[in-house]
């Protein structure tokens, strides 16, 4: 409804009034709550007919604007700390950034900085655009995936577990660790326990927590989780950042241990869950888990003296290790705590980062749809800081190397593709 029709229903409504109808039955004559009514009354004593005009809603306070000098200085410090090869690029960082060039000088405050800051287009977008596809890793008879994740939760009294679960995929069968911490030690020995009973994967899909990824300050440093998948010729594959849902079949196995197992007992100890574990994992491999007919694709187990000879300091091997990223708004992503540009016109899009230590190569690619493969846009020069030693003989896999172009592709799909 317009203004005009809302203040013939205004001045309609003070007819009434002032013929001393009551307020319901003012309301039967016109569709307004007791509050609309009772709001244009309260006007019309305090200003009259002139006050059932709409007031204007512009603000009545014009916030302060700072200087464009300010604004630039702002920008300028954004951009160099974006540049630099270590550190952070928020609020508090130019804060200090700020106050240690412009000291004594106001600067703008949170909400109004990053005001500026969209203005200049310095700020990332943290959504795809509609459709954005992201490709995902596929399970082929040549390619053994699977998938870790953990969770935590607390004991009575305060103190945190944490349960990591390796799931194999299509197959489903899993590993578990319930551990007191997430510290990297304990990453690795669940990834060696995993691979004893479950195997030596081919490709293995996470996220970028720091007990696997490394902490998120010291750029290009490869964590020791890296360094050990590396070393038993494992590819890790790291989804995009703030995406669980990349990861769904551990994220749902997270879930079902939480509702099937945890909600059900009392714990007081970390070791009474320890204890209890294997009861869960029975229980979902005889009776929750729908074993299937087709035969599973399975590499050799890790064997106690393999593990037994690891050395104390691993070294980086050569292999792949590969990043599913999104571009943000300026064309770029990050990876081991660098940023790297790819391309502005994909904005919002997901890439597919790939680094080859033997060869010092990044490698980026796109994939438009499902039923495309994995196109290369660009291959940049990656430079590792340390030797690269060679995939020891035991760790060798029987079979090729998988294409990256095929990397999402179905068996279906990827069986026609190597005709």
């Amino acid at each position: 409804m317009d203004e005009k029709q809302e203040r013939t229903l205004r001045r309609k409504a003070i007819r009434l009034t002032l013929r001393g109808l009551r307020p319901k039955d003012i309301r039967e004559q016109i569709p307004r709550s007791r509050a609309w009514l009772w709001k244009w009354q309260t006007r019309y004593q305090d200003l009259g007919r002139g006050g059932l005009k709409s007031q204007s809603r512009r603000p009545q306070h014009t916030n302060h604007r700072y200087s464009d000098t300010i604004r630039r200085r702002v920008v300028r410090i954004r951009r160099r700390l974006e540049r630099a090869k270590v550190g952070l690029i928020g609020f508090k960082a130019i804060r200090r950034a700020w106050e240690r060039r412009y000291r004594g000088q106001p600067l703008p405050g949170r909400s109004t900085l990053y005001t500026i800051l969209h203005a200049a287009g310095l700020l990332r977008s943290l959504r795809p655009v509609r459709g954005a596809y992201c490709p995902q890793p596929t399970a082929t008879a040549q390619f053994v995936l699977h998938a870790m994740d953990w969770t935590q939760r607390y004991l009575e009294g305060g103190p945190k577990v944490y349960a990591f679960h390796t799931v194999t995929i299509p197959a489903r069968a899993i590993h578990q660790t319930i551990s007191p911490d997430k510290r990297s030690t304990t990453a690795c020995g669940h990834l060696l326990d995993a691979c004893q009973q479950l195997g030596l994967p081919d490709g293995l899909q996470l996220d970028n927590d720091a007990a696997f990824n490394g902490n998120r300050k010291v750029p290009r440093v490869f964590s020791p989780f890296v360094r050990l998948a590396l070393y038993l010729g494992i590819e890790l594959i790291f989804i995009p950042f703030g995406e669980a849902e990349r990861n769904g079949i551990v994220e749902r196995l997270n879930g079902l241990w939480s509702q099937g197992f945890w909600k059900r007992r009392r714990f007081r100890s970390v070791t009474g869950v320890q204890r209890a574990s294997p009861t869960f994992v029975r229980w979902y491999t005889d009776e929750y888990l729908e074993r299937s007919t087709a035969p599973v694709a399975k590499n050799h187990c890790l064997t106690n003296r393999q593990r037994q000879a690891l050395p104390d300091k691993l070294p980086i091997t050569a292999g792949r290790v590969h990043f599913e990223r999104l571009i943000d708004e300026q064309g770029n992503i990050t990876l081991l705590n660098e940023t790297w540009h790819i391309d502005q016109r994909l904005a919002g899009q997901y890439v597919w980062a790939t680094i080859v230590t033997h060869e010092q190569r990044l490698s980026i690619y796109h994939q438009r749809s499902g039923q495309e493969p994995l196109r290369r846009l660009k291959t940049l020069r990656y430079e590792i800081a340390e030797p690269v030693r060679p995939l020891r003989p035991e760790f060798r896999r029987s079979h090729r190397r998988r294409r990256m172009s095929t990397m999402s592709l179905d068996s279906a799909k990827l069986t026609k593709s190597e005709k």
